[in-house]
């Protein structure tokens, strides 16, 4: 009788406490970072055992850049549960995305870290995708002198093809791209369009396309991007390779258009991008009423995007 009195009194504080947490975590989703961590902090306090709290906090903070302050959040998940993989995956990250912000003696200091919480990741989970890709990008952009190597990067982005054939062509696309070998980068990629067929897979392909000069390609790819996954984003991306190369200006006009026709805040980018791309498309054709009647439309919707003005100053030009 005792013992049911028991938990009949704690079990409100057991109910308070999952729904604090389950707001804080639709906080997150709903990228509202700061307050989630307003939110956490006093919890974490009194409840310094509630795992899924403390990740969450991490989690929000990280998503603020606040690198020191996550780690010090996901350094607490591994003294509690130090056979956790995605606790040292999520440590490690932390910490490599403080490495890029500090100077490069700083960063020395902690690449030692940054490696062994993705290996123990590895260790503790070989199917930790998330941790294998970590370990691809991490040798692959290190430089030999502290331990990268292509030939350890390769040797991740093939464990990972065993786990997973589209992750791992990703990979060796990302490797080959990146050691400026943009055949090989683009067989892999094409692989995985073949193996997987998502949105990130064809956008790969086609950002290495943009880069290498190849802007028909690109666009050629955006669209067979757009006839397997009919995303109205796609119009914009084909339409912003357009006006940026100065190519099939009228494909371009017409995918913009069309973009804008079918918006919804679902397809990411705002109208005021769209405009701006026609403007660029009409200043390519040096119809100057056009692309001011567009820039214009663009600025009114984002008044504070300085490149607007930018392109307003050119067309003003023609």
């Amino acid at each position: 009788m005792k013992r049911l009195l028991f938990l009949l009194i704690l079990f409100p504080f057991f109910t308070i406490a999952q729904s604090l947490v389950s707001k804080a975590e639709l906080m997150i989703d709903n990228k509202q970072f700061t307050k989630a961590e307003t939110t956490l902090i006093p919890f974490v306090k009194q409840n310094p055992e509630n795992l899924k709290a403390i990740e969450l906090l991490g989690d929000a903070l990280g998503h603020q850049k606040k690198w020191d302050d996550a780690a010090a959040q996901f350094k607490k998940l591994i003294e509690q549960k130090p056979n956790t993989a995605n606790y040292h995956y999520k440590y490690g990250g932390a910490l490599g995305m403080k490495a890029l912000t500090v100077s490069k003696i700083s960063a020395l200091m902690i690449i030692g870290d940054i490696k062994s919480s993705f290996l123990k990741a590895v260790q503790l989970d070989p199917k930790h995708i998330d941790a294998h890709w970590a370990l691809v990008e991490l040798y692959i952009q290190l430089p030999g002198i502290v331990g990268g190597s292509k030939s350890k990067s390769l040797k991740y982005a093939n464990a990972l093809q065993n786990i997973s054939k589209v992750d791992g062509y990703l990979a060796k696309g990302y490797i080959y791209e990146y050691d400026n070998e943009p055949e090989l980068a683009e067989e892999f990629y094409k692989k995985a369009i073949q193996t997987g067929g998502s949105v990130t897979c064809y956008d790969k392909l086609t950002k290495l396309y943009e880069k290498e000069g190849k802007t028909n390609l690109a666009i050629s790819n955006l669209e067979a991007a757009n006839l397997k996954h009919k995303r109205n984003a796609m119009h914009y991306q084909i339409g912003k390779v357009c006006a940026d190369y100065n190519v099939q200006l009228e494909k371009g006009e017409f995918c913009l258009k069309i973009y804008l026709k079918n918006y919804s805040a679902k397809d990411g980018v705002p109208k005021a991008w769209a405009y701006y791309r026609l403007a660029q498309i009409y200043k390519h054709k040096n119809n100057k009423t056009e692309a001011l009647k567009w820039i214009d439309k663009a600025i009114v919707n984002l008044p504070k995007i300085e490149v607007f003005k930018t392109e307003k100053q050119k067309i003003n030009m023609l």
